[in-house]
């Protein structure tokens, strides 16, 4: 084994320099002041997606159960306790922050807030519109046409 003289041995580093330290601290620094304002965000937005998805997939659930039923099943939306779903089955409820609106058949919205959409045997339905706003504008109006029972959605601005 060769042993190399004092000044010819390579040099190890052991450690960082204060340079480096203060680069990682400050990068550190900057993820933990922006991570939990778009953690929330975040949030929010999964959360509006979710009950989105749940909203469009009851109706359609109503509109063929309606069809292979070959009864009236309504789609309902409690505007006062922010729950929806089809008569019933258990509502599920509107994700907090979440803002709603039901353009309804004068006689499918009673004076307690509930709104309703009857699918029909036929294929049709009373027809109307959901409007599902996010927290932090902008939305999404789910349609139900009268003559079809189809249930389509487009973008809103708040």
């Amino acid at each position: 084994m060769r042993s190399f003289p004092p000044h010819n041995r390579p040099q190890r580093n052991h450690g960082f320099t204060l340079v480096e330290l203060l680069v990682v601290f400050a990068i550190m620094g900057l993820l933990i002041a922006v991570v939990p304002g778009s953690f929330g965000r975040l949030q929010d937005s999964v959360r509006y997606k979710d009950t989105l998805r749940a909203v469009i997939a009851e109706m359609r659930d109503a509109r063929y159960r309606a069809s292979m039923e070959r009864r009236e099943v309504r789609f309902s939306v409690d505007l006062k306790s922010r729950q929806f779903g089809i008569e019933g089955k258990e509502f599920k409820r509107f994700a907090d922050g979440i803002e709603i609106r039901a353009t309804v058949a004068d006689k499918e919205l009673d004076p307690n807030g509930v709104a309703s959409i009857r699918f029909l045997p036929q294929g049709g339905a009373t027809g109307g519109n959901l409007e599902v706003f996010r927290p932090q504008g902008g939305g999404v109006r789910i349609k139900v046409d009268w003559l079809s029972g189809q249930v389509s959605q487009e973008p809103l601005n708040h």
